[in-house]
């Protein structure tokens, strides 16, 4: 009988610091995923905008709770990881980025500026790579 396999595993201290921060950006992680995947959707109606207008809310409502776990992640790595300058200047770049984001989108939803999808998507993709960084990055040690 192995000892090793009796003892309880404990987590690092280190690990178990970052548990909450990795979570909200995995949530920013998932959201901003979720929202590639909704405007898929609604862009397979040719900028038919009556035929897609609950998938246009839904990838709207999705912007804000990417930018609301964004938010709190900041918050997080401002009053946990100080320390950690790489976590929080990058969960204030996601804020930043998901608010111009928001932003754009709402351009473009409620003033119809569509040629600012050129930068709208090519943004988006900025943000998923800082979002799937950030929780990596904050389980690995310095």
């Amino acid at each position: 009988m192995d000892k090793s396999s009796d003892t309880p595993r404990t987590v690092p201290r280190s690990a178990a610091k970052t548990t909450l921060f990795s979570a909200l950006t995995g949530l920013v992680a998932l959201a901003v995923l979720l929202q590639g995947l909704w405007a898929g959707i609604f862009l397979e109606h040719d900028g038919q905008r009556d035929d897609a207008s609950g998938w246009i809310d839904v990838h709207a409502r999705g912007g804000e709770a990417a930018l609301v776990l964004a938010i709190a992640a900041a918050a997080v790595a401002l009053w946990r990881h100080r320390a950690r300058k790489d976590l929080w200047i990058g969960s204030l770049a996601l804020v930043v980025l998901l608010a111009l984001e928001s932003y754009l989108g709402g351009l473009i939803r409620d003033d119809s500026k569509d040629t600012l999808t050129a930068v709208h998507v090519p943004l988006a993709l900025a943000i998923m790579a800082v979002s799937v960084w950030l929780p990596f990055r904050a389980r690995s040690r310095r």
